[in-house]
Parts: C-alpha cells; sequence; structure tokens
C-alpha cells in the first residue's frame, strides 16, 4: 500500500472530495487527520475511516484561522508525529459578476478559498517530511479558464494555482513536493445545487467530453497520485481532473 503508516492531514474533510480523499488514503494504509469546520462531519469522516479500519483523527476549526490551524497541527503532530501529506482541500463558492458581487462575499471566498491554502501550509509544511512530504492543493477548472457568474470563484482559485507553484519552487530543496488538482463539475454538495435541475444538468455534461461529470472518488485518486511516490518527480505542475472541459468546446461548429 503506497501509504502505509503515513500521516494526512485533510481540510474540508467532513464532506464531498475530503471525504472520499480520507476514505482512499485509508484504504492504502494512511493516518487519517481530517480538518474541518463542522465538527459532527469531521468526526463522521472518522468514524468512516476507521471503519476501514485506519486511525482517524477528527478536528474542527477554520482554515483561514491561525490559532484554530495551529492548535489542529498541535494535536495531529502529538498524535502521529512527523505529517507525510497535506491536502489542502476546503472551499466555498459563490456565483455571481462583479457588478452583482457583494463585496462581503468576496472577502469571505479569498479569506476561506485563498488563505486558507496559505494558513495550513504555512502551519503544516514546518511537520512534512523531509524528503518526501507531498502538498496537494485543490483549485478549479474555473482557474483554468474563464467562467460567466464566477468572478470571486475564479479569481481565487487560479490564485491557488500561482500560490502552488511558488510554494513548489520554494520548497523543491528540501524534498517536498506541491501540486495542485483541478476539478471540474463533480456530484457533491457543493454543487447540488446546479445539478438539481435536470436541464441544467444536462447541459454541463454535454461541456465534458468525455460525457460525463466527476465522482468524488474520480479526485481522490488523482490526489492519491500526486501524493505518493508513484509522483516523485512531478512538482509545481496543475492536473485538470475535468473530464476535457478545460480542453475547449466539445461541439462540432
Amino acid at each position: 500500500m503506497r501509504f502505509q503508516d503515513k500521516t494526512v492531514f485533510i481540510t474540508g474533510a467532513g464532506a464531498g472530495i475530503g471525504r472520499a480523499t480520507a476514505l482512499a488514503f485509508a484504504a492504502e494504509g494512511a493516518h487519517v487527520v481530517g480538518y474541518d469546520i463542522s465538527a459532527a462531519a469531521g468526526e463522521g469522516t472518522a468514524e468512516l475511516v476507521r471503519a476501514a479500519g485506519a486511525e482517524a483523527l477528527a478536528l474542527s476549526g477554520d482554515v483561514a484561522d491561525s490559532e484554530d490551524v495551529q492548535r489542529a497541527v498541535g494535536e495531529a503532530v502529538k498524535r502521529f508525529g512527523t505529517l507525510d501529506v497535506l491536502f489542502n482541500n476546503a472551499g466555498i463558492a459563490v456565483r455571481n459578476r462583479v457588478t452583482e458581487q457583494e463585496e462581503a462575499d468576496w472577502d469571505e471566498i479569498m479569506r476561506i478559498n485563498l488563505r486558507g491554502v496559505f494558513v495550513c501550509s504555512k502551519y503544516v509544511i514546518p511537520h512534512l517530511r523531509r524528503p518526501g512530504g507531498s502538498v496537494v492543493n485543490t483549485s478549479s477548472v474555473a482557474g483554468l479558464v474563464g467562467m460567466r457568474n464566477r468572478s470571486a470563484y475564479g479569481t481565487s482559485k487560479g490564485a491557488i494555482i500561482t500560490l502552488g507553484k511558488n510554494m513548489a519552487l520554494d520548497y523543491a530543496g528540501e524534498g517536498i513536493r506541491v501540486n495542485t488538482v483541478c476539478p471540474g463539475f463533480v456530484r457533491t454538495g457543493l454543487t447540488e445545487g446546479l445539478l438539481g435541475d435536470a436541464e441544467r444538468a444536462k447541459a454541463i455534461t454535454a461541456m465534458h467530453p468525455l460525457g460525463r461529470l466527476a465522482d468524488a472518488e474520480d479526485i481522490a485518486r488523482a490526489v492519491l497520485f500526486l501524493a505518493s511516490d508513484d509522483a516523485r518527480m512531478i512538482t509545481g505542475q496543475v492536473l485538470a481532473v475535468d473530464g476535457g472541459l478545460a480542453v475547449g468546446r466539445p461541439e462540432d461548429i
């Protein structure tokens, strides 16, 4: 198993991609530290990880709050010692053009999506194994291409891509790799509002050349690859897991 006795720290672990990734790491022998704003959701994931036969620690807090993060990292290190993988996954979304975007919502998107990656990286990286530690950040296809009504969300996700490349250069000399995954539309709670409408779901699916939407497990597989020794010569890269959505328009025009 690729992660036998290694410890992963996952933000936004209580649902969706975070939960699927926690279970995927557990299936490959990892100890899982799940960090989520919802204590109940995080513990729910931890129970599933334990049921799969792996060790789990559920911690709750705000990814953008330095004190919360430092406390959580301290508890994780006390329990498991050196950390091996950080998966910066927590995020939120709003849909608006700039002129309709509330300033408070803009600030909150940047706080959670971007500052959260910065703060968690700042306090986890010092505890990552050297060499061999790995960071994987979750961006989005909206960080790669323009999308309507995604002004704040797309900006935050594009910034995560740039941050990841800088981090890859900064920590390469210490044997720590940093990569980014960019999901397309994924069937999770974050997208249920869009996909609940049958016609809209059909239209969104048609935008993906492979003809289907991703499940959270599809993203988890990509994260495990980037975090594993299978990707030991890969750093600073951006992997779109989007069924071809970012490649271009699939229809014959």
